[in-house]
């Protein structure tokens, strides 16, 4: 059997977890996790909105366009 490697964050979560003992802290845990995704994707998306120079006149154009192929 083939032993698992951890890196340092899987480490540091361990170790945390380790510490729980309760549903509700494992709840509160997981909503962190998401939120702090959730605002990493969010601050990409504004970045690259500002960098391809999106605005919401554009954004409606392309809501507009219907390219579907015929069948």
């Amino acid at each position: 059997m083939q032993a698992t490697v951890f890196n340092p964050i899987q480490l540091q979560l361990l170790q945390m977890f380790s510490h729980m003992d309760s549903e509700q802290e494992l709840k509160e845990v997981q909503q962190l996790l998401s939120d702090y995704y959730y605002r990493k994707v969010e601050r990409r998306a504004e970045e690259l909105w500002a960098n391809l120079g999106l605005d919401q006149k554009k954004l409606d154009e392309i809501a507009d366009i219907h390219e579907r192929l015929p069948y």
